[in-house]
């Protein structure tokens, strides 16, 4: 029974690599759909944990790490995408206004900085919460229909 439950993780981790792989392009290099995407994988991860054979500490532990787990595959694409972007810093006749950045920072250089950090590390850990967010509130819902059973 084990190893049936080990392929369905594999599938299921494969299976949200390509989805997350179709959502970073989607977004083309953003990952806003994969932010979005998020929210179905913390309710499917706290649907397949089963509540009533693990203590809350393991729940939550396994969820938090799960979802380090899938925004790390994010962190990943986005290195992959926009660290080359970084060597425009060093040259100096590169036109920032013109790459099509917007123009959060009211310098181009400087948008285009905060750009890379917004795509690179904070985009993975809004996915990060996202997913735990989910996750918990899943938690919250189905904790609310066994205790409806129950009584």
């Amino acid at each position: 029974m084990w190893d049936i439950f080990k392929i369905n993780k594999k599938r299921s981790f494969v299976i949200y690599i390509v989805l997350d792989t179709l959502f970073v392009g989607m977004g083309m290099g953003v990952p806003f759909f994969c932010i979005l995407f998020g929210f179905p994988v913390g309710w499917y991860l706290a649907k397949k944990l089963e509540l009533q054979k693990l203590q809350i500490n393991d729940i939550l532990s396994k969820i938090l790490k799960y979802a380090a787990l899938t925004s790390l595959i994010t962190l990943a694409w986005m290195l992959i995408i926009w660290v080359p972007m970084i060597t425009m810093l060093q040259n100096p006749s590169v036109n920032f206004a013109d790459f099509g950045v917007p123009l959060i920072l009211y310098d181009p250089k400087l948008s285009f900085i905060g750009w890379i950090i917004l795509m690179i590390f904070i985009s993975p850990f809004l996915q990060l919460l996202m997913t735990v967010f989910a996750s918990h509130a899943a938690l919250w819902r189905l904790s609310k229909k066994t205790m409806s059973k129950n009584n």
